[in-house]
């Protein structure tokens, strides 16, 4: 089935896991990008005037970067290192483990923090802490026995190793958020917290799984595949200068090597964009469906936002509604965005891959295609485009009633586009023809 599919079988092989573990993750993440999206309404007052230091807000963009992101990026990693990189999981129960560690964690910790309550942040962060110390080691053991040690396989040590970092200035945050012990320095370690998280975790973990993904979907192949190593030889010495830089910029040397990192990261992000071209342009299939117009689209929110930040550099931290707005840019449009296209392609293949693939050449099955509506599809990508490039202006122009409209708006996609998913788990087919049962796998899985 590798080939007649376009490569989409080589989302699954002997060595997977049961797609029970990726599934929970899945669903989960799902959960948590609802309550970040719903989120958004109610912080909407506080984006607007620039107070991303606002407990609220702070609560809330933890749902997206630990809730929708990250276990996003857990799911996928436990489906796909198999894959990727020829070797099973090292142990499933304990990636079940890790699961139901973290997910309440990031609930309890996020809670703890839009609340100000110090025992749920603390029982949060502890349970958080067991879940990505267990999900590091399960990982570990198995990249260690990885032959093969290519672009991939760097990019996921690369970003393991920065979520390590990640943990340990999310911890010291929450600890000051008792104490207060930072002072005035807590601007600058949550500004590299939040960079390490963004560009060392999220956007290196994102490049490693589109080397792979990117000419499964689109059947580019042929395209070159150098640029995603250049791009990690950038971001990822980037990132350190980066956070080195911000968390000393209050002195000349720091403002000095903060431009360094930035340099190389905005270097690493242009090399990365140079490859999602490639793999677009040599695509074998000339219409987009609705999950790769998502991360096209998604793909140029990250490059806004990578044209934004040397003026957000320039500015400074005082600057506090352009600096709020970057980071919308850049995670909800550029991060956020690419990982729902990302949904639309993985979800419904290991879907019917669960559901239809034992009846193959027996009865009539839908193809992949038909598990979720097209038209829906796009309807939320249009309600995420506008919902985002609404909070960018409204934040920027300090109107709570655009900020809270356009997030309403970011809203109504969110809930779209779990309808679809919610459909493609337990519903039926869209459309009114199903493949003959003597209709070539090639065909029946569209």
């Amino acid at each position: 089935m590798a080939m007649p599919i376009g490569g989409m079988a080589g989302l699954t092989m002997q060595g997977t896991p049961s797609l029970r573990l990726p599934g929970e993750h899945f669903a989960a993440a799902i959960c948590f990008l609802f309550l970040g999206a719903l989120g958004l309404i109610w912080v909407a007052p506080d984006l607007a005037a620039g107070l991303y230091l606002s407990p609220h807000v702070a609560g809330v963009t933890h749902c997206f970067t630990l809730g929708w992101l990250s276990m996003t990026i857990f799911g996928a990693v436990y489906q796909l290192l198999p894959v990727a990189l020829g070797v099973s999981i090292s142990s499933e129960r304990a990636g079940h483990f890790s699961f139901w560690t973290f997910a309440p964690g990031v609930a309890l910790f996020a809670s703890g923090v839009a609340f100000s309550s110090a025992d749920l942040r603390y029982v949060g962060i502890g349970l958080i802490t067991i879940a990505i110390i267990c999900l590091l080691i399960n990982v570990g053991l198995s990249l260690r026995r990885v032959v093969k040690r290519d672009v991939i396989w760097a990019a996921v040590m690369t970003g393991i190793s920065f979520l390590t970092v990640t943990l340990l200035l999310g911890a010291l945050l929450a600890q000051n958020m008792q104490v207060g012990f930072l002072g005035d320095a807590r601007i600058r370690v949550l500004t590299t917290h939040l960079h390490v998280a963004m560009l060392g975790w999220v956007l290196v973990m994102i490049m490693g799984i589109s080397h792979r993904l990117l000419p499964m979907f689109l059947l580019a192949h042929t395209a070159g595949t150098q640029w995603t190593k250049r791009a990690l030889a950038f971001i990822a010495p980037g990132v350190v200068v980066l956070g080195c830089g911000l968390a000393t910029n209050h002195h000349i040397a720091g403002v000095s090597i903060s431009w360094v990192g930035l340099i190389l990261v905005e270097a690493g992000i242009v090399c990365f964009l140079r490859q999602a071209w490639l793999f677009f342009k040599a695509r074998k299939r000339p219409r987009l469906d609705a999950g790769l117009r998502h991360a096209a689209t998604a793909l140029i929110f990250l490059g806004c936002a990578a044209t934004l930040a040397p003026i957000v550099m320039l500015n400074g931290m005082g600057a506090r509604r352009l600096d709020t707005s970057y980071v919308l840019l850049g995670l909800l449009g550029g991060l956020s965005l690419y990982v729902v296209g990302q949904f639309y392609k993985v979800v419904p293949f290991l879907a019917w891959m669960a559901r239809f693939h034992d009846d193959m050449g027996k009865k009539r099955v839908p193809t992949v295609a038909q598990l979720y509506s097209a038209r829906i599809a796009h309807i939320d990508l249009l309600l995420f485009v506008l919902g985002i490039v609404g909070m960018f202006a409204g934040v920027l122009t300090a109107m709570p009633s655009v900020v809270r409209g356009a997030a309403c708006l970011f809203a109504g996609g969110v809930v779209l586009f779990a309808s679809q998913v919610i459909r493609v788990a337990f519903g039926t087919s869209f459309g009114v023809a199903t493949p003959a049962p003597s209709t070539p796998p090639a065909r029946a899985l569209g």
